[in-house]
């Protein structure tokens, strides 16, 4: 019975790492295609807009 529990745990813990690793991998995936396009653009970053003030300001990361 003890290996049934080790095995579960060992299986929980590897479809824990590998959701984290696909979100990880989505994530950075979207930076590299914002990355790309910003150089297609000759752009500096991205401005959004403070919508407190109404003013645009480069997005920090």
């Amino acid at each position: 019975m003890a290996q049934l529990i080790f095995f579960a745990l060992v299986g929980a813990a590897a479809y824990y790492g590998y959701r984290s690793f696909k979100r990880e991998a989505q994530r950075v995936s979207q930076r590299v295609r914002e990355a790309e396009k910003e150089v297609q653009n000759r752009a500096q970053g991205t401005l959004v807009k403070d919508p407190e003030t109404g003013e645009y300001h480069l997005r920090k990361d």
